[in-house]
């Protein structure tokens, strides 16, 4: 049972396709992790497009995988780089962020044997 994601939107928009659940899983823990360190890296070095970007290609798949609280995490993320805000202002923000989705990705690695 899936504690710290939600497939019901996938299912939803795939007519409760299987396949294309797992596709949406495998792209998650293949591509938002390395977003996650362009985010972090961007943040640690004010380099804010960079953040803003990465911040910004991740937040549907977020929402569409029903991770609430990430995806409220990170338009706060996108909207600290997008007024260049102080890094202090945004590291517990984006450290919850990536417990939130470093738990997900370990659980979807489980629950579809990736």
């Amino acid at each position: 049972m899936a504690l710290h994601y939600n497939l019901a939107k996938v299912y939803a928009i795939s007519e409760n396709d299987d396949e294309f659940a797992k596709q949406i899983a495998t792209l998650f823990v293949t591509e938002v992790p390395q977003e996650m360190e362009l985010v972090k890296t961007g943040i640690e070095t004010k380099k804010y497009d960079q953040a803003h970007a990465a911040a910004h290609k991740i937040k549907p798949t977020l929402d569409l995988l029903g991770m609430d609280n990430a995806y409220e995490e990170v338009k706060l993320i996108e909207a600290w780089a997008k007024r260049k805000g102080k890094r202090r202002e945004i590291k517990d923000t984006f450290k919850d962020l990536s417990v939130r989705v470093d738990k997900a990705v370990r659980e979807i690695m489980k629950d579809f044997s990736l």
